[in-house]
């Protein structure tokens, strides 16, 4: 009874606090993101009111928040014209590891890692957040702006390379043999493969089971559907924010349109949980020794994807001011870095609370850029 009361009181707490953050970055004209990731800095372990009770269910809700942060994403588009993009940005998804798995590598060779540590650290400075930049592109009006194909298709790329990337972490950090890392490789990109295929192809009979008239069976099929299909993408070692778009890219025209509307509020409520929880997973008193490093790293992070960004959306022809809004919309990391380190084994210990500063910073000042990028018209002003 006593643990109900706390959890009930926290979580209370929690969400008058967070009302309150996003009414203040409405009259700003702001995006909640950095004022909900400092909340949460302050309500976890070492910070100035920590909420133990309700931590275990913030994290539980943020795993439900980036698979609808996804899903809303995807159901923006179709498997016919993202095909097309992801087809056209392959050059793209090359130079985005290029610029920004190097410095990681780098780094983890100069502190003296070891090989997985180095692959790790690679992979921390390499992905961007899914989850934060989905939610920068809605709050921000961006969806249908020119440069925004070119964002998602490098980001979708990201999260597709993950299914190759995290197993082969995850079995050479546990002393697994390469062989081992081979066949898990196999199995997520046969399924990634092949639920993108029925996707294509069996799409319609997918809206016409989902797309029931009533709006409760509308939200809790759509739900229900979306949450196995994340499942059983982590169950092969995918993200589940790649099962999450594919569901979102199935379903089309009304029912798509309808499918927004009924989960925009628990969207945007286990959003901000996503959020707070990436503040909730870190102590301040871990992040002072490392703060140097992690501010150099970061300093370097944000120039690789700015050059990224640009890169893509110059290939889909977009004006100066788009490329600029595309460089600064990729540059917030989060969930998958922190993901990667947990993953890490022994070498996490020397890399963990880095990354972790290397996250909060880009995390926090990502979606600042994003949204001043918007503003900075004197880019494109003509000369005196």
């Amino acid at each position: 009874m006593h643990t109900s009361l706390a959890l009930l009181l926290e979580l209370g707490i929690i969400l008058v606090v967070l009302s309150v953050l996003g009414a203040l970055a409405r009259r700003w004209s702001f995006s909640p993101i950095p004022l909900y990731l400092l909340a949460g800095l302050a309500l976890g372990e070492g910070g100035i009111a920590p909420v133990p009770a309700a931590g275990e269910f913030v994290r539980a809700s943020a795993s439900i928040g980036v698979v609808l942060l996804l899903l809303t994403l995807g159901l923006e588009f179709n498997t016919a014209e993202f095909s097309h993009s992801l087809r056209r940005h392959v050059p793209s998804a090359v130079l985005d590891f290029v610029l920004n798995a190097t410095p990681g590598a780098i780094a983890g060779w100069l502190l003296g890692l070891s090989w997985v540590g180095v692959l790790a650290l690679a992979g921390a400075t390499w992905i961007s957040s899914s989850g934060i930049i989905a939610r920068l592109l809605s709050d921000l009006r961006r969806l249908g702006n020119r440069e925004t194909p070119a964002v998602l298709s490098v980001l979708v790329m990201e999260d597709f390379a993950m299914a190759v990337y995290l197993p082969v972490l995850a079995v050479l950090a546990s002393g697994g043999t390469w062989w081992q890392a081979l066949l898990g490789v196999t199995i997520a990109v046969g399924c990634v493969a092949a639920a993108f295929a029925a996707s294509h192809r069996w799409g319609h009979h997918v809206n016409r089971w989902l797309g029931h008239p009533d709006s409760e069976q509308l939200m809790l099929r759509v739900l229900g559907t979306t949450l196995v299909v994340a499942a059983l993408a982590e169950l092969v070692d995918v993200s589940a924010a790649v099962g999450a778009f594919l569901v979102g890219l199935t379903l089309t025209g009304e029912v798509a349109e309808r499918a927004r509307a009924v989960l925009a509020p628990l969207r945007d409520l286990f959003a901000a949980a996503f959020f707070l929880a990436i503040g909730l997973a870190v102590s301040p008193t871990d992040l002072l020794p490392v703060l140097p490093a992690a501010i150099a790293l970061a300093a370097v992070g944000i120039a690789t994807k700015f050059a990224t960004g640009w890169y893509a959306a110059r290939r889909d022809g977009v004006a100066l001011r788009g490329r600029l809004r595309a460089g600064t919309a990729l540059i917030a990391r989060g969930e998958f870095s922190i993901v990667i380190i947990s993953l890490a084994g022994s070498a996490s210990t020397a890399i963990g609370p880095v990354v972790t500063a290397y996250v909060l910073l880009l995390a926090t000042i990502g979606p600042m850029l994003m949204r001043w990028s918007g503003t900075w018209s004197w880019i494109t002003s003509p000369r005196p």
